[in-house]
């Protein structure tokens, strides 16, 4: 039984390493090349870390972590969907949970439902260490792109607006942070920006 345990633990960890090969389109702020999503996911994890004061909510940290953690570890059947890529987020919700089907379903039965479980509060955004995990996965890309120089948002051509409405959860979730992300859009997007009219 152990023997067998283990083996499921094992193909499982083999599994997640493939998470290595998907390449999101955040850039990485020293060279400019596409980072991966196992490289996203550890950057998380210590932007979690350091961030935790500003949560607008009591978090459990551990909790928030083991979100962060396994949240994207669908992409390695479903592939990182772009946030701003209206066509591929249609279809993303069930590409992401048939993956999370397969892929949960390696482990011995109660690491996969603990697993399962918190992707699936993650992806609910109902509870308060979701809504940090979730605030954290939009921070950690901000910065990102901000320090490149724009990143992805310049390659894609994306407005203020857009950017705004993606970084959303930051302002409920992490308020103090809001200015901050304010601020950096405006340098980023030029004077005009301070004037433009911020969410509520």
């Amino acid at each position: 039984m152990a023997t067998e345990r283990i083996g499921q633990q094992f193909s499982f960890l083999v599994e997640a390493d493939k998470l290595k090969d998907i390449l999101r389109q955040s850039p990485v702020i020293a060279t400019g090349r596409r980072e991966n999503s196992a490289e996203h996911s550890w950057h998380l994890a210590l932007t979690a870390l350091v961030l935790r004061e500003y949560a607008a909510e009591p978090v459990d940290l551990t909790r928030a972590l083991k979100m962060l953690i396994v949240h994207d570890l669908v992409e390695i059947d479903a592939g990182d969907t772009f946030a701003y890529d209206t066509a591929g987020n249609a279809s993303k919700s069930a590409r992401e949970r048939a993956a999370a089907d397969r892929l949960f379903s390696l482990l011995p039965a109660d690491l996969a439902q603990e697993l399962r479980a918190l992707w699936d509060e993650f992806e609910a955004h109902a509870t308060p260490d979701a809504r940090f995990a979730n605030a954290v996965d939009r921070i950690q890309p901000f910065l990102q792109n901000l320090y490149a120089g724009g990143g992805a948002w310049r390659r894609h051509n994306l407005t203020r607006e857009q950017i705004l409405q993606r970084l959303d959860p930051i302002r409920t979730a992490l308020p103090a942070l809001w200015p901050s992300v304010l601020d950096g859009l405006a340098q980023l997007f030029g004077d005009a920006a301070k004037a433009a009219p911020t969410q509520s």
